[in-house]
C-alpha cells in the first residue's frame, strides 16, 4: 500500500500497531471528505485480496435482550477456541452531537480489552435499520487484518432492522423468553429472514422459555411452509430456520449455539448458498452507494440548490403536490445536464 504508509501494519502488524491501524483505517472510511473518500476507495482495493475469508455473523434484538452480554459470551468463547473476533456494533447517534454513544463497548468490559478482539462502535446516524453506512467496508477492514469472525450488532429498534442480513453469512435474531412478541415478530418481517432465534436470558423462567421456543419453532415451519425455497422442511442439504435458548449471563449454551453455526456454515458453503448470499449483498452494496451517490449529486446540483428551498417551503405549505415538485426539480436537473 504505497500511497496509505500508516496501513501497512494492517495486514502485517499485530497489537496496538495493527489495532490503531484498523481504527485509522475506519475513521478514514467514515469521513465524508471527498479526498478522504478516494484514499478510501483506494485502501478498499489494496484490502479487497485479503477479504472474504471470516464468518460474518449478524446479531439483532430489541433493546434489553442482552446481546452485548451474549456477543461478549461468545466471543470469550470463540478466542478460547483459537479465533480472532471482531465486533462491530452499531450505537444510537447521540441527538446532541450525532456521534456514537458508546454504550456496548462498555458493556463488553473484557472482550474489549482482549488482544484477540477488536470492538468498533460507530454512530448510526439515522441510518434505516439501525446499521451504519459505511459497516461493510469495516467488516472488509477486519477480514483484512486477520479477524476471522466478524460479528455485526444492531441497534434492535424498528421495523427496518432487517438490513444486517443484507450484509452478513448468517443472521441471528434475540427473543425474550416472556416478552410476548413471538409471533409480533413475524410481522415484522424480521422472524421471515432469521437464520436461527435464540431465546436468551433462559434461566430466568425456564418454563417461559420452552412455551416460546415451542411458539417460535412453530411459526418458522409455517414460514417454510409457504414457498420459501431456502426454509425447505425436507431437503437435508439445505439449512432450517430453527429456535434455541440460552443463557449468555450463566455462559449456558454458548457451545450449543457456535454448533448450529458451523453446521449451518458447512451446509450453506456445500449447497453454494453462502457464496450466492455474497454476491447478491456485493451488488446490492453496489447499487445502494450509486443510489447514495446519484441523490447526493442531484442536491448538489444547481438548478436543484437553486429552487430547492422555494419548492421545499411551497410543498409545506400545500401550494404545490409533492410529486409535482419531484417531477420539476428532475427535469431541472437533467435539462441542466
Amino acid at each position: 500500500m504505497p500511497s496509505i504508509p500508516w496501513a501497512e501494519p494492517l495486514l502485517r502488524g499485530e497489537g496496538t500497531a495493527q489495532r490503531r491501524a484498523i481504527a485509522k483505517a475506519i475513521t478514514l472510511l467514515e469521513s465524508t471528505r471527498a479526498d478522504h473518500r478516494a484514499q478510501a476507495d483506494d485502501l478498499l482495493t489494496a484490502l479487497l485480496p485479503y477479504t472474504g475469508r471470516a464468518f460474518r455473523l449478524g446479531i439483532s434484538g430489541v433493546p434489553g435482550v442482552g446481546k452485548s452480554t451474549f456477543i461478549e459470551a461468545l466471543g470469550l468463547f470463540l478466542i478460547g477456541r483459537g479465533h480472532r473476533v471482531a465486533v462491530l456494533t452499531i450505537d444510537p447517534s447521540s441527538t446532541v452531537s450525532g456521534g456514537s454513544i458508546l454504550g456496548d463497548k462498555t458493556r463488553m468490559e473484557h472482550l474489549s480489552v482482549h488482544e484477540r478482539a477488536y470492538i468498533r462502535p460507530s454512530p448510526s446516524s439515522g441510518t434505516l435499520g439501525g446499521v451504519a453506512e459505511k459497516t461493510r467496508e469495516a467488516m472488509l477492514v477486519c477480514e483484512a487484518a486477520g479477524y476471522d469472525v466478524v460479528i455485526v450488532e444492531t441497534v434492535g429498534v424498528g421495523q427496518s432492522e432487517t438490513a444486517v442480513a443484507g450484509m452478513t453469512d448468517m443472521f441471528v435474531l434475540l427473543q425474550l423468553p416472556n416478552a410476548g412478541d413471538e409471533l409480533q415478530a413475524i410481522k415484522k418481517g424480521v422472524m421471515e429472514i432469521a437464520d436461527l432465534v435464540v431465546i436468551n436470558k433462559a434461566d430466568i423462567d425456564p418454563d417461559a422459555a420452552t412455551r416460546a421456543q415451542a411458539q417460535i419453532t412453530s411459526s418458522l415451519r409455517l414460514l417454510g411452509m409457504h414457498g420459501n425455497a431456502g426454509h425447505s422442511l425436507h431437503d437435508e442439504s439445505q439449512w432450517r430456520p430453527r429456535a434455541m435458548q440460552l443463557s449468555a449471563l450463566r455462559n449456558e449454551g454458548v457451545d450449543r449455539f457456535w454448533e448450529k453455526v458451523e453446521h449451518f456454515r458447512t451446509l450453506q458453503t456445500a449447497n453454494g448458498r453462502l457464496e450466492t448470499r455474497r454476491q447478491k449483498q456485493a451488488l446490492a452494496w453496489m447499487w445502494e452507494r450509486i443510489e447514495t451517490g446519484l441523490k447526493q449529486a442531484f442536491r448538489a446540483h444547481p438548478a436543484v440548490r437553486g429552487q430547492l428551498p422555494d419548492m421545499v417551503q411551497a410543498v409545506s405549505e400545500g401550494r404545490i403536490a409533492a410529486s409535482t415538485a419531484a417531477r420539476q426539480l428532475l427535469a431541472s436537473a437533467s435539462v441542466s445536464t
